[in-house]
């Protein structure tokens, strides 16, 4: 700040929004390009994503979760389990719902797209140390946590940096295969 309170011009032409606006198009191009061979693309993974973690998530909570229509998620995994990468299974809380699991197939899947988002994410982020690329995802996440866009359960994947801007971790999370 100066000395009468104003702040400093800024060092860019970029508002906020519009800096969040350039990292997210270019992320979700370079991502959506990083997973175009699974069945339904960036959505096919981000419920690949869901499926891997440790809750299993029945396929109306996995809709509900990506915003998308129930009947749009009905066709997405229905191509998911045509390609051998999920399985649907009742939910033992409810009978009338299904789990959407990976298979062992699904799995592998998942983590070579994942290594392939997380090279996006490092290619977005390379202007960055380590350090600060670090720092950058930790205050992404409390700031998307803080707008209620990430999921309660703290589990954040890669997919969900294409959704609501949140950081992606590793794979070496659960491996999301069930049964």
């Amino acid at each position: 700040m100066t000395d009468q309170g104003e702040r400093p011009a800024p060092v860019t032409e970029l508002d906020f929004g519009q800096a969040l606006g350039t990292l997210f198009r270019r992320f979700s191009t370079s991502a959506g390009a990083a997973v175009e061979d699974l069945p339904g693309g960036p959505r096919g993974f981000q419920v690949m994503a869901v499926a891997a973690g440790t809750s299993c998530a029945n396929q109306a909570r996995i809709a509900e979760r990506l915003g998308l229509d129930r009947t749009v998620m009905t066709y997405l995994i229905d191509d998911l389990e045509k390609a051998g990468l999920v399985e649907r299974r009742p939910d033992p809380a409810d009978r009338r719902a299904r789990q959407v699991l990976l298979t062992e197939r699904g799995r592998s899947t998942y983590v070579e797209a994942t290594h392939r988002i997380e090279h996006v994410e490092r290619g977005v982020l390379a202007g960055l140390s380590d350090a600060d690329a670090l720092l950058f995802r930790e205050l992404l996440l409390r700031v998307a946590e803080g707008a209620g866009d990430v999921r309660s359960d703290g589990v954040v994947n890669a997919c969900d940096v294409a959704e609501t801007l949140a950081p992606g971790r590793s794979v070496d999370a659960p491996t999301g295969v069930r049964g």
